[in-house]
This record gives structure tokens, sequence and C-alpha cells, in this order.
């Protein structure tokens, strides 16, 4: 039987001032969180609130796992382009990782992760240098159907189409190519992605899995035949249940306190 969890919110300060919304998922009264994660929503930067991915955190600390989700500026609404996204995420993980040391949970206990557009915004947080933030403080990733792992595969005008869509200028759409950034040392991470996805080709998120092993990295790709994009919501399909318990074994496998 799923145990109950607590659940509250509070906020975090995004680059520009605003307030946005932390919503936090624990486990029951009694008993201990022993890993932590954030997640960031899809929506392709222009939808999507932190509701989106509740269900998920809901569950995971049912399993015993701190569970955030986090809301971002939304291009149009608040952020003129992606870098004003990115910046808000790494906000949100700093102060993630302060709530969660008010729970006892240190960095390598934590993780960040989310679906689509939020995981690409998420992994390129803990890939990527900041000059303006501190490190991401992140021992793990977990990404639901991930976007932008490859962009330097885009033809040109596909290229300079999203580069306008995103608010970046031209040729800066390989700043945000999660492949250009695979490093040894890059956080363990767990890839959940259907072979029928339309908006990210399993093709570029197997190359990913496969950069990352050669890096020496740990990188663990779930495939779920015939599933399209945003295929773990529970109500849209039959693997809600299978991709929250693969993450919660992955989290507490990597992460967990003694």
């Amino acid at each position: 039987m799923t145990r109950a969890c607590r659940e509250s919110s509070t906020s975090y300060r995004a680059a520009d001032g605003s307030e946005l919304p932390l919503l936090i998922f624990e486990p029951a009264e009694g008993t201990p969180s022993r890993a932590g994660v954030v997640l960031f929503h899809g929506g392709a930067l222009r939808e999507g609130s932190a509701d989106g991915l509740a269900p998920h955190c809901r569950k995971l600390a049912s399993r015993g796992i701190f569970s955030v989700s986090a809301g971002y500026r939304l291009l149009d609404r608040g952020a003129a382009s992606i870098d004003a996204c990115l910046a808000d995420v790494r906000r949100a993980v700093e102060q993630f990782g302060r709530v969660a040391a008010a729970r006892g949970l240190e960095t390598p206990h934590l993780a960040a992760g989310g679906s689509s557009a939020g995981a690409h915004l998420a992994m390129l947080a803990a890939m990527t240098p900041s000059t303006t933030a501190p490190e991401p403080g992140i021992a793990a990733l977990v990404a639901l159907n991930p976007a932008g792992l490859d962009l330097g595969s885009f033809e040109p005008d596909a290229q300079r189409h999203l580069e306008q869509q995103v608010g970046i200028a031209e040729g800066r759409l390989i700043d945000y190519s999660l492949i250009e950034f695979v490093r040894p040392g890059n956080p363990p991470t767990q890839i959940h992605h259907g072979t029928r996805d339309e908006v990210e080709p399993i093709g570029s998120v197997r190359q990913f899995r496969d950069a990352m092993v050669r890096s020496g990295n740990e990188c663990t790709l779930l495939e779920y035949e015939h599933a399209e994009h945003g295929f773990h919501y529970p109500g849209t399909s039959r693997h809600f249940d299978d991709v929250v318990d693969a993450t919660a074994l992955f989290l507490l496998d990597r992460l967990a306190t003694t």
C-alpha cells in the first residue's frame, strides 16, 4: 500500500526578483527522507507549471524521497529567452539544496531532473558552469523524455528557427546542446524515453547515452516501446507507475542516506 505524504509549498526568488513556486512533497510523518530530487516541468518553455509533476513527486515522496516540483519563468511570460529560464532553474536548484539541508539531506543525496524542456534545463544547469551562480550541488539526474540532447544535428534552417523561438542569437543553439557538455564526471543519469517520441528522436537519445558511457559516466536509458512524447503522465498511458518506480529505485540506490 502506498504511504501518504506531506505536502507544502514555498518559493524562491527568480533572476528578475519575482517569486516562483517550489511545491514540496515529503514522506509521511515519522518517515525520514532518504534522498531528494527537484523536478522541472515541460511545455517547450512556453507552457506548463509546477503542478504538472506533482503526481510524480507525490508518489516519490511515498517511497521515502523528498521531492520538489519547481516553476520557472516562461517565454513571453517573464522570460525573454532560454537564458532567463536557465537562470531561474539554477536558482531553484540552489534553494532546493537549502530546503533539503534543513531536512538533513546534503549534496551527495540530491538529484535534479524533469520532463522535456524542464529536463533539458535541469541537465544544462548540472552539466555547464555558471559565472553568476554557485555549483548546482546535484549528485544525479533523472530525465523524462528530455529535449535538446543533440541540437547540432538539426538542419541549419531548423536551428535558426529554434534560435528565434527561444530568443537567442544566430549560431548560439549549440551552446544549449547537451551532448556538447558530456565530460568525465557528469552526474549519474537515468533517462526515460519513448521509441516513438516525436520531439526528440530515440536515436538522438541513444547517441547521448553512448557518449556519456564513452566518457566514463553512468547513463541508463530506459526505452518504452511505441511510447510518444509525454508518455509518463498518469491517465495518458500505462507507464506512469513504471516510470516513477524505476526513478525511485535509481535515486535510492545512488543517493540514499544510510
